[in-house]
């Protein structure tokens, strides 16, 4: 599911605001099993792995995503005011 004022508008588990760019992140490229992120995040693991089939289901978006991520952390590196995650946040 996709919201517009949720995550960016970010494909995430219905419900949550777990994207399917963070479940792919953490299954296949940190390693966790999917049941330690179900657990982890308090969703079904069925969730996991439909979040995890969506992503490889749909290339090009996930690209788009992961760019716009770089493009934050580019900026950041550069720009103490540019936020890439809650604890970036200024009040």
């Amino acid at each position: 599911m996709a919201t517009p004022d949720v995550l960016g508008g970010d494909p995430r588990i219905d419900g949550t605001r777990l994207s399917v760019y963070r479940v792919h992140e953490l299954v296949e490229s940190r390693g966790l099993e999917p049941q330690t992120v179900a657990d982890r995040f308090d969703v079904d693991v069925a969730d996991v792995y439909r979040a995890l089939a969506y992503y490889h289901e749909h290339p090009g978006e996930m690209a788009a995503i992961t760019e716009r991520w770089d493009e934050r952390q580019r900026a950041a590196e550069t720009d103490p005011n540019v936020a890439i995650g809650p604890a970036d946040a200024q009040e």
